[in-house]
């Protein structure tokens, strides 16, 4: 028996430390930290940002005043009893209370006429549909930050990249210097304006890694921190792709598909809910009541019925400003639908120039502006060229490398403005 147990056990200690190591979703493995993908990146703020999940509940408030819009009113119980000798006790007895007392119990109900409850239910309804796209388009706008964020981060480690690879070769650049200064080779002069452009480089890299602390930290604030391990990181090819589209076809795709021009095309029909509503309530509602009583040993029933004469009063006021609702809802329509035009023609002119700034880059700038830097030191390193052609070779191709990394994080970052402008990552 005790074999047969070890053996069970031994077959199931595999399966209980692989349940084991993947118990926690997002924990860092144990190589390093966690690296997120920007659309795992944009699941995580769907997910855990704090503000969207609150906005998320005005959904359900909503959806809770359903609820309440939907609800009948309640009955009412009335009762009295009259002529009790409270001041004469003694008077207190059977026959008193059968013969001379009196005693009433009613119950009443409103009527609500002009079908009020089906009207206010379906005006709520179209309320909490408003909301829900109210909060499809908080989702949108979050996206956006999201993404833009996750682009610092990749800009900020492709500049600490080009500042490592700048500052090693620099520092290899000093040594030569130096052993060349010992030589006789250069004066004192020139070794210090190569150490002091080594201060240069130096300084890049510690910006560049102070600017991927902060996008990191954004980020994660965007993420919900729980969501994520404090040494996380992102992964992504931070690089160029060229996106080609039809600026007609956006805009259709913006005007069908954008959270907030369907939430002002929503509010129109709020307001002609709500119209529909007031007008309902002009209608006046009868309270109907059924009583009994008893008085001088004698039972009794009682029918009453009550209703307002609508001379005065028929919901005039209520009505009239429903309907200037239902113009204001048009108008702040046809608004978002102006302003979706221009986004999404800003965004597209936008990404077409960034696009035609960082073609320029990859058309030839950036390689002749490493190939001058590269001959410039080869060229030092032997003699050939002087101190301040070289410095002056190194600063361009730092200055065009850094310039490049910035387009590209500009271009990166008009497409995703597009995306936020058409209302989705998939673009036509």
């Amino acid at each position: 028996m005790r074999a047969r147990r070890f053996h069970c056990l031994r077959l199931l200690a595999p399966i209980v430390a692989v349940c084991a190591g993947g118990a926690v979703w997002g924990q860092a493995p144990a190589s390093g930290p966690v690296r997120i993908s920007l659309d795992q990146a944009i699941q995580l703020a769907l997910q855990h940002n704090h503000n969207l999940l609150a906005a998320r509940t005005t959904v359900q408030q909503s959806e809770a005043e359903e609820i309440t819009a939907n609800l009948r009113p309640n009955p009412v119980l009335s009762g009295d009893a009259q002529f009790l000798p409270i001041f004469q006790p003694d008077k207190f007895s059977a026959d008193y209370m059968n013969t001379t007392a009196q005693f009433d119990l009613g119950i009443g109900y409103l009527f609500e006429r002009g079908r009020k409850r089906q009207h206010r239910l379906q005006a709520a309804k179209d309320v909490t549909e408003q909301t829900r796209l109210t909060v499809a388009d908080n989702e949108r706008s979050l996206t956006f930050l999201v993404a833009t964020q996750f682009i610092s981060v990749q800009l900020a480690e492709s500049t600490i990249e080009l500042a490592a690879q700048d500052l090693k070769s620099f520092r290899n650049t000093v040594d030569i210097s130096e052993s060349r200064y010992k030589a006789g080779d250069i004066s004192e002069a020139d070794l210090l304006k190569i150490k002091i452009q080594l201060l240069q480089f130096q300084t890049d890299m510690s910006q560049a890694q102070l600017a991927r602390v902060q996008a990191l930290a954004g980020l994660r604030q965007l993420l919900g921190y729980e969501s994520v391990t404090a040494d996380y990181d992102v992964a992504g090819d931070f690089d160029y792709a060229p996106v080609s589209m039809k600026l007609e076809d956006l805009q259709a795709k913006a005007l069908a598909d954008r959270p907030d021009l369907r939430a002002a095309r929503q509010g129109i029909v709020a307001a002609q809910s709500q119209y529909d509503l007031q007008k309902a309530n002009g209608n006046v509602d009868p309270t109907v009541t059924a009583n009994y009583s008893h008085v001088s040993d004698t039972s009794s029933a009682s029918l009453f019925a009550n209703v307002q004469i609508p001379v005065f009063n028929r919901n005039q006021g209520e009505i009239a400003r429903a309907q200037f609702a239902i113009t204001q809802s048009q108008e702040l329509a046809r608004a978002a639908s102006d302003q979706v035009m221009t986004d999404v023609t800003d965004a597209y002119e936008g990404l077409r120039t960034n696009d035609q700034i960082v073609t320029l880059y990859r058309s030839g700038y950036l390689k002749q502006a490493q190939d001058s830097r590269d001959i410039s030191e080869y060229a030092y390193k032997r003699g050939a060229v002087s101190l301040l052609d070289y410095l002056d070779a190194e600063r361009t191709y730092r200055a065009t490398q850094l310039a490049y990394r910035q387009s590209l994080a500009s271009y990166l970052t008009a497409v995703e403005q597009l995306r936020e402008a058409v209302g989705t990552r998939n673009l036509p």
